[in-house]
């Protein structure tokens, strides 16, 4: 069962797609969300999923004080799944929060204007090649807002992600068979 862990809408089961995705289990939601909490990168940001399948961590971030939140998930079955649980959550949260879900892929939404984001999570599938990802973050650049967090889940066997020269590679923590990777843009490092 996956749920939303804390804020608002904390408790609401949400759905979760019979097959093609892998939700981020509830214990390595609850240590990124408390370390962007920690961080402050909650309140009043604006939120790209990517990579969505149930929409579990842009609607958690919603819950605990995110604006706006823009899921993307390509399969058909997996965003009507995300758009049910986000349905949920805006009950929960009211008007303070806007939830879009995108049925596109991640590389043909950005390759509009989008943006500027806050804080970004990519949780692509384990099987998706390095070089799409890559390509993924190369995109993704132009989107992020000067002090953005990008938060890019892995298999912990995965390596780490080929970065474009725009961002830098922060941190990583390893929970069991994941890896989180944070990355921000290289101007909000430097200054």
């Amino acid at each position: 069962m996956t749920r939303i862990i804390a804020g608002r809408a904390g408790s609401i089961t949400l759905e979760v797609p019979d097959a093609g995705t892998r939700p981020t289990s509830d214990r390595v939601r609850e240590s990124l969300f408390g370390a962007l909490e920690s961080a402050d990168a909650l309140r009043g940001a604006a939120v790209l999923d990517l990579y969505a399948g149930s929409g579990a961590l842009g609607l958690e971030a919603v819950s605990r004080g995110a604006t706006r939140a823009d899921l993307v998930e390509k399969s058909s079955r997996a965003a009507s799944v995300a758009e049910r649980n986000a349905t949920r959550v805006a009950r929960a949260v009211g008007r303070d929060a806007a939830i879009v879900v995108h049925r596109v892929s991640a590389a043909a939404y950005l390759h509009a204007p989008r943006g500027p984001f806050d804080l970004v999570f990519l949780d692509p599938p384990y099987d998706l090649p390095e070089s799409e990802l890559t390509h993924a973050l190369e995109l993704l650049v132009p989107a992020l807002s000067p002090h953005a967090t990008v938060i890019v889940e892995r298999a912990a066997r995965s390596p780490e992600p080929t970065l474009p020269p725009a961002l830098i590679a922060d941190r990583s923590k390893r929970y069991g068979d994941t890896t989180l990777w944070w990355v921000a843009p290289e101007a909000a490092t430097s200054g």
